[in-house]
């Protein structure tokens, strides 16, 4: 049913009479009394009764005005939304990070937020490697991971990221990053929750041809930093998670094999608006975050 039917409808019982109705819908009043005819044909009886003091409901237009009522509100509520989704200024956003993310990925939502408040951001912390699969089946969003990304995943560079050993605040980091390893131990975080970083971790180790104890697993790395701080061991973190941390000493970990680049990747189709400002906001988070 056309909603301009709806419209002629309504606004004669709201106003009162035709004319008024007429003027209200910038309608000739000709026009209108075909719309509500065309109506009352579509219905199969009569909605409004025309007199001396104007047009009223017929009962049967009694009860079908709130019904009519309600279908032009939602209407109107449709294309408003359909507006806002079509300019980026409503809707969510699924948006995935990782430990290497973990302060840059609150600070670019917040440079969202503030320039598109209508849109709702979900985050989500999850491996890089989750986060590749979930952008292929449309899943996410976007995602804060670090590089380089899948093939056919499209991204953009934000900064890099390096290892670094936390240790408990009273530590001497004198003897650096590789003898503290050996003579410390290790706590990590598990495989199965962090199948990516357990995996550059691995490979630093092994090419620095170090194989420390192994103290103790964790499945977060809120909980590695604890037992760091309680004295179990050191931890081999992202420094960009450690800097969180209070408490801790973090130690540089001088090696080619301890560093990566991070980046936003995104759906692999055409991005809406409300995406493509998202990875404006966190470019430009990136670029007022690099030193001067």
């Amino acid at each position: 049913m056309e909603d301009r039917l709806l419209r002629a409808f309504v606004a004669v019982a709201d106003h009162g009479t035709y004319g008024a109705a007429a003027r209200a819908l910038a309608v000739t009043q000709p026009a209108l009394t075909k719309q509500i005819q065309a109506l009352e044909a579509r219905v199969g009886g009569t909605l409004l009764r025309r007199g001396r003091q104007g047009a009223e409901p017929t009962a049967l237009g009694r009860a079908l005005l709130p019904d009519a009522r309600d279908a032009v509100e939602r209407l109107d509520a449709f294309a408003l939304r359909a507006r806002r989704l079509s300019a980026g200024g409503a809707g969510t956003l699924a948006v995935g990070f990782g430990l290497s993310t973990i302060d840059i990925a609150p600070r670019t939502v917040a440079e969202f937020r503030r320039r598109r408040p209508g849109i709702r951001v979900a985050l989500d912390d999850l491996s890089s490697a989750v986060q590749f699969e979930r952008l292929r089946r449309g899943e996410l969003d976007a995602g804060f991971v670090r590089l380089p990304v899948d093939a056919g995943v499209p991204a953009v560079e934000l900064g890099g990221d390096e290892l670094v050993l936390a240790v408990p605040e009273g530590v001497d980091p004198e003897p650096g990053a590789e003898a503290l390893i050996s003579e410390l131990g290790l706590v990590c975080l598990t495989r199965s929750g962090s199948p990516g970083f357990v995996g550059l971790t691995d490979r630093y180790l092994a090419a620095a041809d170090l194989r420390p104890r192994i103290l103790q697993r964790a499945n977060d790395v809120q909980t590695v930093l604890a037992l760091v701080a309680a004295g179990i061991g050191g931890a081999l973190v992202s420094a960009r998670a450690g800097a969180i941390a209070p408490g801790l000493r973090l130690i540089p970990v001088d090696h080619p094999a301890a560093r990566w680049r991070i980046g936003l990747a995104w759906q692999p189709r055409e991005p809406s608006p409300a995406l493509a400002a998202f990875v404006e906001a966190a470019k430009d988070v990136a670029e007022r975050s690099k030193p001067r």
